[in-house]
């Protein structure tokens, strides 16, 4: 009977494999081979017309919805917006199609990294039956054929492990940042400025933002300010001035989310004071109200 209960437990996920994460081989096969899976261009200059960028954005933030909600793997939206942002990068799309594009994407992200991967009738449940089961599988062929079927694309979430291992940190410590770090990678996917942005850059600038704000240097001068900012751009061979520029818009992106969602709550609790609103003031707290 326990046996029968452990096999059919329906949240059981793979753990790291530490063969994998303790090779530097891996690591810097990684970095080689990234840059094919980025959009070949910024696709609303030179291949969209119907599309605008802040529809790109309305669909991200609903995709986001959608996997945070089903519990998704972390690593499902991001690969699902790369996804996305290859297919635009190629194909003229009609913005009204665009949802169900994103559904797609999701759908072909899930099966690659989730133990169970989401349906095509609940993805079709989530855009209020905007689109038929019929309708999203044949686009789904559509996307496998226009990304070649290169699905195993490298994400910023492939580069997290291998940076967090290198930091001389405790245990504890990591884990939250981790946590925080998965937010950061999460707003990047939903802002289209990082779209053309190497996985490692954002992987290591997230790291970075997450430890700054964390402020979990514990007197260790390598790891704060510009010697943090020199220590991870060599783990991934980032150039430092990049990285930095990298950082620093991750961190402007998050206080502007946090700008808007104080506005929504003030709007929603007008009894509210800001530094009530401010308590609510981390990545964490961002990822959790769905932004």
């Amino acid at each position: 009977m326990e046996l029968l209960c452990c096999e059919v437990d329906p949240t059981r996920r793979a753990l790291p494999d530490p063969n994998l994460l303790y090779d530097d081989r891996v690591l810097h096969n990684l970095l080689t081979i990234e840059e094919r899976y980025l959009p070949q261009c910024s696709y609303f200059k030179c291949v969209q017309k119907d599309i605008q960028p802040f529809m790109r954005r309305m669909v991200a933030t609903w995709m986001l919805e959608v996997c945070e909600e089903q519990k998704c793997e972390e690593e499902v939206f991001p690969l699902a917006m790369n996804y996305l942002d290859r297919f635009l990068a190629v194909v003229p799309t009609r913005k009204c199609h665009l949802q169900l594009l994103g559904a797609v994407c999701m759908f072909l992200a899930s099966k690659l990294k989730e133990t169970i991967p989401l349906t095509a009738e609940k993805l079709c449940i989530y855009t209020d039956n905007s689109i038929k089961t019929q309708e999203l599988l044949e686009w789904e062929l559509v996307v496998l054929g226009k990304l070649k079927w290169s699905l195993a694309a490298v994400t910023p979430h492939d580069f997290i492990e291998h940076i967090l291992r290198k930091l001389p940190l405790p245990e504890d410590k990591l884990i939250l940042i981790r946590k925080h770090a998965q937010t950061f990678i999460a707003l990047c996917a939903t802002d289209f400025n990082f779209a053309m942005y190497p996985p490692s850059m954002i992987a290591t600038g997230s790291v970075g933002a997450a430890i700054c704000g964390l402020q979990l240097d514990d007197g260790d001068r390598s790891l704060s300010g510009d010697s943090l900012t020199d220590f991870l751009a060599k783990i991934t061979s980032t150039d430092v001035d990049c990285l930095k520029a990298c950082q620093e818009q991750i961190e402007s992106v998050l206080v502007s989310n946090l700008r808007q969602v104080r506005q929504q709550q003030q709007q929603s609790n007008p009894s509210k004071t800001v530094e009530e609103l401010d308590q609510a003031s981390t990545p964490t707290d961002v990822r959790d109200i769905n932004l």
